[in-house]
């Protein structure tokens, strides 16, 4: 079989969620299936470490689609023409893009509809293009892959698309995570919180991540607590301005917000493993990678109990409103004052991450190729 994949986000030191769902999946299918012959089309020079095997064909087609105008260009142009010469069994796009133009079979992975609940979290024009695009990407699809329940009945639902049309493809989390050693933990306190416990936050600085009641949160914490405990902000300041940015100026405590960035796997792993706990409360996730990647770091995590976080985090996370800055602020008091009930979501959290892996999400994404492929419900 011939399978052309959308790979442009797979960009060297660059990798984001979408980019390292697409990394885990497609290194491990193309080892597993040398058979097929498999074309990476990127829009862009690439790296040749994303090139995983001989059965791999990479091909660069511009423009560069890095905002909406490029993405119509790319996708309804660029995609059909290359497609044209490849005449591919299927093609296939794990960053929720499709092309309306092309005429071979598809599928497109559809992460989650948080443009649908959140329009304002993101600039006007992006929000739109999704708004508008995206129903027909789905009504399009011979077949839609998303990463949780929650995720596919929210497309059922918004869009109208038949339950039997949608597969479910769990995350995985980065093997990288795991238990990190006391000698480790004392150097990345000393590196990131002046030696200090501290708390981490894990993802971009974007209002649906909920980071103004986080801080609210926080400040609450340090004022009813004699506590030396910092909290960490890791991620890139996508939005910070308005609601956010007036938060943090107004914070009692925000000496004690460290702000690290971006940071290397190997440098996030040690952030996160050292840490008393995740705090990932968010208004809307798809999934939340962060929690499982907590979970296999062993340290305790708070996430919300809306959209998917319940089901991806079950009984090994304390489940708060997003909205209740009062209970995410008890939650910090409860993990960093109770060591025991700290431990025993750490044994849950061992139990829970055995339901999440990069190997069995590429063999549900497989599965679902095969479908399309086979023409099968």
């Amino acid at each position: 079989m011939k399978i052309a994949v959308n790979t442009r986000l797979l960009i060297k030191d660059k990798l984001e969620g979408i980019g390292w769902f697409t990394y885990e999946s497609f290194k491990r299918i193309v080892i597993s299936h040398p058979e097929h012959e498999f074309y990476f089309i990127f829009d862009r020079k690439f790296n040749k470490e994303f090139v995983f095997a001989d059965n791999v064909t990479p091909i660069v087609i511009g423009p560069p689609a890095r905002h909406q105008i490029l993405h119509y260009i790319w996708f309804e142009i660029s995609i059909p023409r290359i497609l044209k010469k490849i005449n591919p069994d299927v093609f296939i796009s794990p960053d929720s893009y499709l092309s309306l133009s092309s005429k071979y079979p598809d599928l497109i992975v559809i992460h989650d509809l948080n443009f649908e609940h959140f329009p304002k979290h993101m600039p006007w024009r992006a929000s739109k293009y999704y708004r508008y695009f995206t129903p027909r990407f789905a009504k399009k699809a011979n077949r839609i892959a998303t990463v949780s329940e929650f995720s596919k009945g929210d497309i059922i639902k918004k869009y109208g698309i038949a339950p039997e049309k949608i597969d479910v493809v769990y995350n995985g989390s980065g093997d990288k995570f795991k238990p990190v050693p006391e000698i480790v933990k004392k150097n990345t306190k000393q590196q990131f919180a002046d030696g200090c416990d501290y708390f981490v936050f894990v993802g971009a600085l974007n209002p649906r991540k909920n980071l103004s009641n986080i801080f609210k949160a926080f400040d609450s914490f340090k004022s009813n607590n004699q506590t030396n405990i910092k909290f960490v902000v890791v991620g890139e300041k996508m939005y910070w301005s308005g609601d956010i940015k007036s938060t943090y100026d107004k914070m009692k405590y925000k000496d004690d917000v460290i702000f690290s960035g971006r940071l290397e796997p190997d440098v996030l792993c040690n952030v996160v493993g050292s840490s008393v706990g995740l705090v990932f409360p968010s208004f809307f996730e798809g999934f939340g990678i962060p929690i499982i990647e907590a979970f296999n770091a062993e340290v305790p995590v708070i996430t919300s109990n809306v959209t998917s976080m319940p089901e991806i985090a079950g009984d090994a996370a304390m489940l708060v409103n997003p909205v209740s800055v009062e209970q995410i602020a008890s939650a910090m008091f409860k993990i960093s004052s109770d060591s025991e009930y700290a431990r025993s979501l750490v044994e849950k959290g061992k139990l829970r991450r055995e339901d999440f892996s990069w190997e069995r999400t590429s063999e549900n994404v497989w599965r679902s190729i095969e479908k399309v492929i086979l023409n099968d419900k």
